[in-house]
């Protein structure tokens, strides 16, 4: 995000509820058998002011803050609110003390109003109709002291997601939160909703309310916070002032080394043609049209990223291209090839040359109680080099484990390990190495560093790259428009199931994307 930096109102921090922090932790414990998830963490959030928190998967982010919102009880120190020691022992202990959460996955029912959602639980008044009476007056001036007005009778399944959000924001400000937990509030975000997203928490905090945003943008926090605490290995390892810090800097502290934040690549070499989608429609178990005619071709040696908001037909054209499903029309050629109904199945096409990086890992890309050195054979197993006559080679799948974690940096390097007990950023990199491994010519990677530690994203941006300039082909399916902006030679923006542009990757801005997957047509598109 291109944000204008907004500072915090000076007469707000000197009026202060009080001289104390309005969210105090001290030596904050918490053990889950033998993970030590969090360990003697202590922080300090004021109010008017907005508080990063940030650090790699596994850093204890999120136990912290279910500790702070009720969920989880600490194994020992204290939580403070406005220099009071309190004790939260459920959510709806939190929300009296005053504190909010608004989760990453809403917690909305989609068939209820606006007006229902925010006062669901918390009705008040003897009459229901009296107490919506109240709650609407409520929340029209809450709309417009924040600016976050929404039309309170509409359906939230009918709301954008920037809507929805606020929904969950008024929800909290309406039970009268004055420490707001964000999570990963703008995953689901356009640029220019996110920009109105961050001048809404401006205005929180010219309200004296103290905002804690969980993020692992980093641009996101070097220009809306005021202060910025970094955890790693469940310990507090950083809390500065986010003025007196750099990005570079900021992703030193959570991984615990210099991370290379900019993908480095030369201009690409295009060769032939060898993915070619035409005309294709993807309908639902529900006959609802996910994909809308799409039309585009795939080149070996290049990177074609497809951008768009979660939701927008990507994840159902990623299936179609791999296999997992049939497309209703259209066709798929793979080397000018039309693939008969015999090639429609993930097998035929990994038989073929397409390899296929899912978007969900754990859902379809690997078995979680299986050992590492299973996973890193599945969908593959049937290959000539894992077997001896009818038999699996144990030997060979194992040698070829642990050539796999080796070139690819997975930790701990052990084959017989179950692989749940790998971290997100150690688990994908296994599945890279096991598609990569089988020389593809054209690699499908949907949200390839999704749930993975910052320094892990660096490695993945590297091999994928090094796939394109061996003359292989790339297609990128991610949400995450800066590792779009730096991988993609070519950017597909996808809404509404339809591909509404494209843009080459040297012309590209996070602007002119954000305008094409809020639906506005632009360069290349019908």
């Amino acid at each position: 995000m291109r944000a204008v930096r907004l500072n915090p109102c000076p007469s707000v921090v000197e009026d202060l509820h009080s001289i104390y922090p309005a969210l105090e932790l001290r030596g904050i414990e918490k053990r889950f058998g033998a993970v030590h998830a969090n360990r003697g963490v202590s922080m300090s959030v004021a109010a008017g002011s907005i508080h990063g928190l940030i650090g790699e998967n596994g850093a204890g982010k999120s136990t912290l803050m279910n500790i702070v919102y009720g969920f989880h009880q600490p194994d020992a120190g204290e939580i403070l609110v406005n220099g009071k020691r309190v004790t939260l022992p459920a959510p709806h202990a939190a929300i009296a003390a005053g504190i909010g959460m608004v989760h990453q996955h809403f917690m909305l029912v989609e068939n209820f109003s606006v007006l229902e959602n925010v006062v669901l639980g918390a009705e008040g008044g003897r009459r229901l109709a009296g107490g919506l009476a109240a709650a609407r007056a409520a929340l029209e001036k809450l709309g417009r002291d924040y600016g976050l007005e929404v039309p309170l009778d509409a359906v939230v399944s009918e709301l954008p997601v920037g809507l929805q959000q606020r929904v969950e924001i008024l929800k909290a400000l309406y039970r009268g939160a004055e420490i707001l937990i964000l999570d990963e509030p703008t995953a689901v975000l356009t640029p220019q909703e996110t920009t109105q997203f961050f001048q809404m928490l401006a205005r929180l905090r010219e309200q004296g309310k103290a905002v804690i945003l969980v993020t692992h943008k980093l641009r996101e926090i070097m220009s809306i916070t005021d202060r910025v605490t970094v955890m790693r290995q469940g310990a507090v390892v950083g809390e500065i002032a986010t003025k007196e810090t750099t990005m570079r800097e900021l992703a030193e502290k959570m991984v615990g080394r210099a991370v290379l934040l900019k993908v480095e690549k030369g201009p690409a070499q295009p060769g032939e043609v060898l993915l070619e989608a035409k005309n294709l429609v993807v309908r639902n178990t529900n006959n609802v049209t996910r994909v809308k005619d799409v039309s585009f071709s795939l080149r070996a040696g290049e990177i074609v990223g497809i951008a768009g908001v979660a939701g927008n037909g990507q994840s159902e054209l990623l299936e179609a291209l791999a296999g997992m499903t049939a497309p209703s029309e259209g066709e798929i050629r793979f080397r000018g090839r039309y693939l008969v109904r015999e090639q429609l199945d993930p097998k035929a096409r990994r038989r073929l040359g397409l390899a296929h990086v899912p978007e969900d890992r754990l859902r379809v890309g690997v078995v979680a109680r299986f050992s590492a050195q299973l996973n890193a054979i599945l969908g593959y197993h049937d290959r000539a080099a894992y077997n001896r006559g009818p038999l699996l080679d144990r030997a060979a799948i194992v040698a070829g484990c642990e050539a796999k974690m080796q070139e690819f940096d997975v930790r701990p390097p052990n084959p017989a390990l179950r692989l749940g007990a790998f971290s997100g950023g150690n688990q994908q990199k296994l599945v890279l190495a096991r598609e990569i491994d089988a020389d593809p010519a054209v690699l499908l990677v949907g949200q390839p560093t999704r749930g993975v530690d910052i320094g892990a994203i660096e490695f993945i941006h590297r091999r994928l790259v090094a796939l394109r300039d061996a003359g292989k082909a790339v297609l990128l399916v991610s949400v995450e428009l800066d590792e779009i902006l730096g991988l993609a030679d070519r950017i597909l923006v996808m809404n509404g199931g339809e591909i509404v542009g494209e843009v080459a990757g040297a012309a590209a801005t996070e602007e002119k994307l954000g305008l094409m997957m809020a639906g506005v047509r632009g360069e290349g598109s019908a």
